[in-house]
């Protein structure tokens, strides 16, 4: 019995390890395969004939004297001058993320501390804005940028991102605040701090894991944004993810596949050690979101 009891543990962990790895490599798998095909050229990458060229890099050895090439990147960066996208995307994910967390915190601190009703009909209001379509709500905004010349720059860009995703950082911000004791305000203006310093120096150090946390998602909605950009950024201002597309647009001429190829996977290593490295503030601001108290 005691046999039995000890080889179905065993079998249970056998099993879900077999699980945990089968799905890690059907999850990591394409990237490592993007990733190893970016040192690739396309007849090897994209070849129909046999799909174990992209492993030995046939073409790759004939064209270029070598199993691995970076030509994908020198042409992405270098001649199609993929850095200045790099440029344009920085500045778009930096003051959207810098604008939407300033508007959002003191946004969800108000709503949060508001004793009124009009409070939760203001955020039901901003729930229904962000469950529309992007797409809905950029075409409002073409005619008045077309009219006072604002078409195609970053910074009209930024104010409709920043637009697009308030309402998800005051939702966000503001059930972070809610679960902070109105003690701890109280305490401190008692102590003889404002409204504000209390604000500052008290609640935020205590919430930090949950503007980390929002401050990320806010991130990757501007950096992995295409619907927006593409329709209000000139072809001299576009970001990364419009420009990856314009390549792919360009499937007849020679290497500009490989380009979209080198120019993905320079865009998914920032996103990776950004992850990485704020890992334990997304998980613990999550959790904090989360539990009541």
């Amino acid at each position: 019995m005691a046999s039995a009891a000890n080889k179905s543990p065993r079998l249970l962990t056998w099993f879900a390890t077999s699980m945990i790895i089968f799905w890690l490599m059907i999850a990591i798998g394409p990237f490592v395969w993007t990733v190893w095909g970016s040192f690739k050229v396309q007849g090897d990458f994209f070849s129909k004939a046999d799909w174990r060229n992209a492993i030995y890099g046939v073409y790759t050895l004939s064209e270029t004297g070598g199993s691995f090439t970076g030509n994908g990147y020198y042409g992405a960066w270098i001649q199609e001058e993929f850095w200045r996208n790099v440029l344009n995307t920085t500045i778009v994910v930096v003051c959207t993320v810098i604008i939407s967390l300033t508007l959002g915190t003191l946004g969800g601190y108000a709503l949060a501390r508001s004793g009124y009703r009009y409070a939760f009909w203001l955020l039901i209001a901003a729930l229904v804005f962000r469950a529309m379509p992007h797409i809905t709500l950029v075409s409002g905004y073409l005619l008045p940028f077309f009219e006072w010349n604002l078409w195609g720059r970053l910074s009209t860009t930024i104010v409709v991102l920043v637009a697009i995703n308030q309402p998800f950082t005051l939702w966000m911000l503001h059930s972070f605040f809610l679960n902070i004791p109105k003690d701890m305000d109280e305490s401190a203006m008692v102590d003889g701090c404002t409204r504000f310093q209390a604000f500052w120096h008290v609640i935020i150090p205590v919430m930090w894991p949950g503007v980390i946390t929002t401050g990320l998602f806010s991130f990757l909605l501007a950096y992995n944004d295409f619907a927006i950009t593409s329709m209000l950024l000139s072809s001299e201002n576009q970001t990364m993810v419009p420009k990856i597309a314009s390549f792919l647009t360009q499937i007849r001429e020679q290497g500009n596949v490989m380009f979209a190829v080198s120019a993905v996977v320079s865009a998914m290593v920032p996103l990776f050690f950004l992850v990485l490295f704020f890992q334990r503030q997304i998980v613990s601001g999550l959790t904090a979101g989360a539990v009541k108290g």
